[in-house]
């Protein structure tokens, strides 16, 4: 084998050995036909249902209709069934986009005046978090997920973007 080719698979070899990352927007994203949302570290598939007006069809983050929505989160990790989960929603009236981060969440001055919506904390041991909103206004929002460590009290939380309404 020449030196050249051994430079060659030396080179292939590295680059299959490097961690691939992902830099999308928000905490919800496509893994192998799912929607999967990132608390931090922590992962729970992620599903929206608009059973009124589309059946048990699944949606992640384009809600096609102003209507009842069910958002179901199943865990991933069976430490989340430990944690208090909360679930906010709130009008995107700052414009922050599908690049919206928890650090653009940590901004605004009056959470409560922005929300949509507000599921308190609660512990849900048989792993899946379920909650319904019936959206009245058509537009765009922002979806914050809240967990909290039960014995330190570290918050991991997720940010994601989505549109109701076409």
């Amino acid at each position: 084998m020449s030196a050249y080719q051994q430079k060659v698979i030396m080179c292939v070899a590295l680059w299959l050995l490097l961690p691939l990352h992902s830099y999308g927007h928000g905490g919800v994203a496509y893994e192998e036909d799912l929607c999967v949302i990132n608390i931090d570290f922590l992962k729970a598939h992620f599903t929206i249902y608009q059973p009124e007006t589309n059946g048990n069809e699944e949606f992640c983050e384009e809600i096609p209709s102003v209507s009842d929505t069910v958002f179901v989160m199943e865990y991933q990790h069976d430490f989340l069934k430990e944690m208090p989960v909360d679930f906010r929603i709130i009008r995107d009236e700052q414009d922050f986009g599908i690049y919206a981060r928890w650090e653009d969440v940590e901004t605004i001055e009056d959470i409560d005046a922005v929300t949509a919506f507000y599921q308190p904390p609660v512990v849900r041991t048989e792993g899946a978090f379920t909650t319904n909103y019936t959206f009245t206004e058509r537009g765009t929002y922002i979806g914050i997920v809240t967990a909290k460590h039960p014995d330190n009290g570290r918050v991991y939380n997720a940010v994601f973007y989505f549109q109701v309404g076409g």
